[in-house]
């Protein structure tokens, strides 16, 4: 299995940044990558269906939420994206200075190309949406 795990510092709280990702249909808000989110179901297995920039679409399953630790995990069901096993996290955490970090992580297997391939995809699928909300919010 190949792990990635990226973080990025922006200039919110950890309760404001939480209320902008921690929603499981929230993408859209934050990510420029993703058009469109439409969620069926609620709570753990609930599926969300994205439409990605530029065509395609994602079907990706709730596994998990924790809104206290501000955290939830999700897995790839279906999508053009060359992983298999993919499973993800989002962790927003508190700084001491007032600021907040968002964690991504993925373990995945690489399917169809390198695993080089397969990582620089999701590394930069992770980077825009950081940059982007570094942009919302100031860096």
């Amino acid at each position: 299995m190949t792990k990635i795990t990226m973080s990025t510092r922006v200039n919110v709280t950890a309760a404001r940044l939480w209320g902008l990702v921690g929603g499981f249909n929230g993408l859209p808000a934050w990510h420029p990558g993703v058009e469109k989110s439409e969620v069926e179901g609620t709570g753990k297995g609930s599926l969300r269906k994205l439409r990605i920039a530029g065509g395609g679409e994602v079907v990706e399953r709730l596994e998990s939420l924790n809104e206290t630790e501000r955290v939830y995990a999700y897995s790839i069901v279906n999508g053009p994206l060359p992983v298999a096993n993919y499973v993800s996290e989002l962790h927003v955490k508190d700084n001491p200075d007032g600021t907040s970090t968002l964690e991504w992580s993925s373990t995945f297997l690489p399917a169809g190309v390198p695993e080089t391939e397969a990582v620089r995809l999701i590394e930069g699928m992770y980077q825009a949406g950081f940059d982007n909300l570094r942009k919302m919010f100031g860096s």
